[in-house]
């Protein structure tokens, strides 16, 4: 949902997972990330066309997300890798 999206879409996402999920919660977000040096090149160009459609879109950075649902008091369990290098991410609200 992230990347076909603006990134305030993810900040409203995890503002309301933080609202609605009781401590210990679970919040699972699967998709493309970047991820430095490591972020596969299917995921460089995937980024790329959908800029091209709109430029508030993009394959998200994977610390950036990470970031975003910490600030909201949750802590990522698990990055899981996945068929055609997209990721799950598993976060708990720990606060």
């Amino acid at each position: 949902m992230i990347h076909i999206a603006p990134w305030e879409a993810a900040l409203g996402m995890v503002s309301g997972a933080a609202d609605v999920l009781n401590i210990g919660g679970t919040f699972i977000l699967y998709g493309p990330f970047q991820e430095g040096e490591d972020t596969a090149p299917s995921n460089l160009a995937f980024d790329m066309s959908l800029k091209s459609r709109n430029p508030n879109w993009g394959v998200r950075n994977l610390d950036d997300v990470k970031h975003i649902f910490s600030v909201a008091g949750f802590t990522c369990q698990a990055r899981i890798v996945m068929p055609k290098e997209n990721r799950t991410l598993i976060f708990t609200k720990s606060q």
